[in-house]
């Protein structure tokens, strides 16, 4: 794909972004956060669909919600409701009815959340798989790159950027590798990622659910103070766990500069930190798409080694 091409895609995503009908806070009187006191989450003011526990309709018709208006989740439908923009019509709406089938057919919305991240993930698994191919091919030039980042280190005038620059691009065509080609997953991966977070605060019956103890809509920084801690810290664990893994296959940091070989665990670090203030329906969904990439470069690094890909 083209250079320009790619920059048109991610003007677009960012585009529908900016389009987003976005997820409302629901405040009191006094502007202030409501939050159900049994999970800690803070409610959402624009509901897809109506809430099914009593708890969470009692606080919606506390702050004159009217629930009425709203359609049953299991008869929630991607035409339901008012339009409210791009974003909302051709991402939220949609993510929301797909998890809300498949959560009402296997019986659990967490479940949901895993088996809708693997098709997406087996959807994009094209551009993936490219992305992991070029991978190990960066891995192969990387020694070439080190010797001549070496060679060049203490040259800064313009002749020597240039031939730097020159011998750079004539390792990359050794090797085929497209110094872009590893951009695009991440340029689709932002929209689905802030789907995700709102198909999951938006649509009632996902948030109040549980998943192998964890309340789908409650945040591992208010769950890790709850009776059952344990289950939020062993997600924060694995989340940074399957992240840094994921990063280091992927080749991020590995490089002789050192401050480029602490990049996994910084940005490691920064996802960890973000996960605390996230629902942990869309810490699921990341769990997932870590493990998809893990098992994904694992096949294809074993592929190359054979000589298939």
């Amino acid at each position: 794909m083209k250079k320009n091409n790619k920059w048109k895609i991610f003007l677009i995503l960012i585009l529908l972004v900016l389009s987003t009908g976005c997820t409302k806070t629901l405040t009191d009187e006094n502007k202030k956060p409501v939050k159900n006191e049994i999970t800690g989450q803070t409610l959402t003011k624009n509901i897809l669909c109506r809430p099914t526990n009593k708890d969470t309709i009692k606080i919606y018709e506390e702050n004159k919600i009217d629930l009425k208006k709203l359609p049953k989740c299991d008869e929630f439908k991607v035409t339901s409701g008012k339009y409210e923009g791009l974003w909302t019509t051709f991402f939220v709406k949609p993510l929301s009815y797909i998890l809300l089938k498949i959560g009402k057919l296997v019986g659990n919305y967490g479940i949901s959340v895993i088996i809708v991240s693997l098709i997406i993930r087996l959807i994009a698994f094209p551009i993936t798989k490219k992305t992991a191919m070029q991978s190990e091919m960066m891995k192969k030039a990387q020694p070439e790159l080190n010797r001549l980042q070496k060679k060049y280190e203490n040259k800064t005038d313009p002749e020597s950027l240039m031939k730097q620059r020159q011998e750079m691009m004539a390792i990359y065509q050794k090797y085929k590798i497209s110094p872009l080609s590893g951009c695009l997953f991440a340029m689709i991966q932002l929209p689905i990622f802030i789907a995700f977070f709102e198909a999951v605060q938006r649509t009632p019956v996902i948030f109040e659910d549980k998943f192998l103890g964890l309340q789908l809509g409650t945040t591992p920084s208010v769950g890790i103070t709850s009776a059952v801690f344990y289950a939020y810290l062993i997600l924060m664990i694995i989340i940074a766990g399957t992240t840094f893994y994921s990063f280091k296959m992927n080749g991020v940091g590995n490089t002789e500069d050192p401050s480029m070989k602490m990049m996994p665990m910084m940005m490691s670090g920064m996802i960890v930190v973000t996960a605390l203030f996230m629902p942990t329906g869309l810490g699921i969904y990341w769990v997932t798409s870590n493990l998809f990439t893990i098992v994904q470069n694992i096949l294809v690094k074993r592929s190359k080694e054979h000589g298939k890909a």
